[in-house]
């Protein structure tokens, strides 16, 4: 749910990139609508009622069990990207239920490079002929749960300056790139743009270096630490620290090795909130009434459970207790 407000929050973007929006979901007609009208969502939700079409794309989450009634039949999260021809040019998938790609990082993809937005958190510094930037990327610069952000750290050297990438001799600097945050921030591998090979005169090997305007992105995101799925977050801001080691050289010498300490304060952004959370996962992400769509998919998961009868509606309602994560509100 919060993933299709957001994306309808960053609808623009998605059109100045010449990028039309079409969800799928296995949810009712009639939910979709009931959303679209509380959210204001005005791209087209497609009901795949009975998960046929996320079946024939073999997306259907086998970790959700048919004894986990109403939410047997969700899809792994994930976003395709097709080009004019139909062809798949990019795909975002994840393994958990709680985790979705930022609208910004699949514009990014699509339009083959990162762009920036004046209204995101972002922390400088650098030195002569060198502009170093962290910028937090993604959904207008706020934290939310079950969504991945980016963070960026960019190079823009002068003309005939250089960075290094890993390996390199005893006595210089690769860039490193370490970020820290409170218990809860999660960070995944850097992303590294493409090298270009160096040879130095009097050195027998070949190094790799970056020049001109150059993005490392790292993966961030967040857990029920900072953010939850059925609880309104504790922080109202988050501190991402950013240590960046570098070395800049030219092609007749070298700088001497810096370390660069940059500071970025992104808020939090609060849940809508609904009479249900707490009680049900995932309620507080909308202020529309889901328990009579809840209450349909119990309904039509009795016409295809392997149980039946009062052990049926036992195990619904400690699935819908539990959410498709598998754990009570407070576990």
């Amino acid at each position: 749910m919060t993933q299709l407000v957001e994306l309808q929050a960053a609808l623009p973007k998605f059109e100045a990139a010449g990028i039309k929006l079409y969800a799928v979901s296995y949810d009712e007609p009639e939910a979709l609508a009931d959303f679209a009208k509380h959210h204001g969502i005005t791209y087209p939700l497609l009901s795949d009622r009975g998960s046929k079409v996320i079946r024939s794309y073999g997306i259907l989450n086998h970790n959700v069990t048919r004894d986990q009634v109403p939410y047997y039949g969700i899809p792994f999260p994930g976003t395709y990207l097709v080009d004019e021809a139909g062809v798949v040019s990019a795909k975002f998938f994840h393994r958990s239920l709680a985790a979705r790609e930022s609208a910004e990082a699949m514009v990014d993809s699509a339009l083959g490079s990162i762009l920036l937005g004046e209204e995101e958190p972002t922390d400088r510094g650098g030195d002569d002929g060198i502009r170093i930037s962290a910028t937090y990327h993604g959904g207008g610069g706020t934290v939310k749960t079950a969504v991945i952000r980016q963070l960026v750290v960019r190079f823009e050297l002068a003309p005939g300056l250089h960075i290094y990438d890993e390996p390199v001799p005893d006595g210089m600097v690769a860039t490193r790139i370490q970020v820290t945050g409170p218990p809860g921030l999660n960070s995944g591998e850097i992303e590294r743009p493409p090298t270009r090979p160096l040879r130095l005169p009097g050195l027998d090997m070949d190094l790799s270096v970056w020049e001109g305007t150059v993005d490392f992105v790292i993966p961030v995101s967040v857990d029920d630490r900072i953010a939850g799925l059925t609880r309104q977050p504790e922080y109202d801001e988050l501190t991402i620290e950013v240590r960046i080691d570098y070395q800049a050289c030219d092609d007749q010498a070298c700088r001497i090795p810096r370390s660069e300490s940059l500071s970025i304060r992104v808020p939090v952004e609060r849940h809508l909130g609904h009479e249900m959370a707490g009680s049900m996962p995932g309620a507080d992400t909308t202020p529309m009434d889901t328990r009579k769509y809840m209450m349909r998919m119990v309904r039509r998961g009795l016409l295809r459970s392997p149980i039946k009868g009062a052990q049926y509606l036992k195990s619904s309602m400690e699935s819908l207790r539990r959410g498709p994560l598998g754990r009570r509100p407070r576990d």
